[in-house]
């Protein structure tokens, strides 16, 4: 479809009236605890699933509070005379962040939802209409599709990305594919300088709408694809993408289709990353990948992977086919539409499948990290079980341990200090009554929250590390305890010191 039933957008450069409305939303406590106050858990939670009766049925009231919400995030018509002690109607109006609906009603003509910052900031993302709640396939509530350069709010794939992203202050950041600008907004509290780009100028424009309403420092707004918009000479010390990673047949709709072939965009994306990267720097991605039959998917990845840089590839979920083009039919709102024109673009895309023989396809986050270490670190592991969110100092963490275990062999690991990791537990497995446990398993309650068996001298060995003791005294020490041959132990240790340490339940202390 056309972008003609989407709505104007309000201009950027009225930054007078952008700051007079950011204050009256304030003023009326439209923010995510505003909100979470407001319609309670229940209905809160609704808003994501795209369902909005709970909310509405919780602002029937008159309050400022919830004339907002029913005018910005549920997109319902609002008398002029109940508006106008809220905001700085006019000026809204003039601005185009409302327009009149005839008679006494006026509307809004972008979404705009409250975003609690990391920080406890109030910040507010602007998406298109029915776009902040629940995806595209909320504006279909109208019997409408999506439109091609319809621009999305905050959804979970935001919301994974902002939170596994490494935060540490930088002098430049890159946000690819900036969408409704989340993560241009989140870069832009630690970033000196931030570039966003995007295909879409109509993603760019309200990218540079959520920066202002937020209050953040403006980015540098590029329109192209991919890399195209960076200069030769440009590099970074952070680049993120949520990028359009959806295995499709055809580029239908900019948001979601990359209009590249299979998963090729995504590979495309990971593989240029590394020339972009500043030494010691990060690229995040979202990304899905295929399962092609006759072919390791980790072996796939790992392909991607460019040089120069050490990776940590996490599969977080895996769809069969048909899976996969419900999901993305039904994001799209077809399901809504014409049964045959889905069931001939389900068909489509199962044809597409079958001739590139992918069976099933994978999502989850791609982190790289330039080290230009002669033997890179590549990582690549299914994990689909809940991790704790967020998850960026547990990355970089992860990245900080392998850059110790390379510079340090055998012996400089047994001379080495280590700490138990926060929150791990032992868990002991056996029947019930036994002596001794079949074996023993260390928990985490933080991060990944792994969970390794080790043996009876792993366990001690973790259990008595607290940085005093060098690796190689406890060792010895356990050795003494257990009648073994010290220098047996010492050579056949190392090996689980490094997985313990790899898997993040021993720390070096340093």
């Amino acid at each position: 479809m056309s972008n003609s039933s989407l709505a104007t957008l309000p201009p950027t450069d009225r930054a007078d009236v952008t700051a007079r409305l950011r204050d009256a939303l304030l003023a009326a406590n439209f923010t995510a605890d505003g909100l979470l106050e407001l319609l309670g858990a229940p209905a809160y939670a609704a808003l994501a699933r795209s369902e909005t009766v709970p909310a509405l049925r919780a602002t029937r009231g008159d309050t400022p509070l919830e004339t907002l919400v029913r005018l910005f995030l549920l997109q319902q018509p609002v008398p002029h005379a109940r508006v106008e002690g809220v905001l700085p109607l006019d000026a809204c109006a003039d601005a185009g962040w409302l327009v009149r609906t005839g008679g006494d009603e006026v509307a809004a003509t972008v979404d705009v939802r409250p975003y609690g910052g990391p920080g406890g900031e109030d910040w507010f993302i602007v998406s298109d209409l029915g776009c902040a709640v629940g995806g595209a396939g909320g504006i279909d509530s109208r019997g409408r599709q999506a439109d091609a350069e319809v621009v999305l709010g905050v959804g979970g794939a935001s919301t994974t990305l902002a939170g596994i992203t490494v935060r540490t202050p930088v002098g430049s950041a890159l946000d690819l594919g900036t969408g409704s600008g989340i993560q241009a907004l989140h870069a832009a509290q630690h970033a000196t300088r931030v570039t966003a780009t995007d295909v879409n100028p109509r993603a760019l424009q309200i990218a540079a709408l959520t920066l202002a309403l937020s209050g953040a420092p403006t980015a540098d707004l590029r329109r192209g694809s991919l890399f195209e918009p960076i200069r030769d000479d440009e590099t970074y010390d952070l680049i993120v993408s949520n990028p359009p990673f959806v295995i499709s047949p055809g580029a239908r709709l900019t948001y979601r289709d990359g209009g590249m072939a299979g998963d090729d965009l995504c590979r495309t994306l990971v593989q240029q990353a590394g020339q972009r990267l500043n030494g010691g720097g990060f690229a995040q991605f979202l990304a899905n990948w295929q399962h092609v039959e006759g072919e390791d998917w980790q072996d796939r990845l790992r392909s991607w992977v460019p040089r120069g840089c050490d990776a940590w590839i996490v599969q977080r979920e895996v769809q069969d086919i048909t899976q996969y083009a419900e999901l993305w039919l039904r994001d799209a709102g077809d399901h809504r539409g014409d049964t045959a024109e889905y069931q001939a673009r389900y068909d489509a895309w199962l044809d597409e499948f079958e001739a590139r023989k992918v069976r099933a396809v994978g999502f989850g986050w791609i982190a790289l990290h330039r080290t230009d270490a002669a033997e890179p670190s590549i990582t690549v592991e299914e994990w689909p079980h809940p991790v704790e969110q967020p998850l960026g100092d547990t990355v970089r963490a992860h990245f900080d341990r392998i850059d110790y275990l390379r510079a340090h062999d055998d012996a400089a690991l047994l001379a080495g200090h280590f700490r138990l990791a926060a929150e791990v537990v032992q868990e002991q497995v056996g029947l019930p009554g036994a002596e001794d446990p079949e074996h023993v398993v260390l928990r985490q309650n933080r991060g990944m929250r792994r969970a390794t068996r080790v043996d009876t001298v792993g366990a001690g060995f973790a259990g008595v590390c607290d940085g005093t003791l060098s690796a190689g005294r406890i060792l010895d020490a356990i050795a003494q305890l257990v009648g073994e041959d010290p220098v047996l132990l010492r050579d056949r240790t190392p090996a689980q010191i490094r997985l313990l340490v790899e898997q993040g339940f021993l720390e070096p202390a340093r």
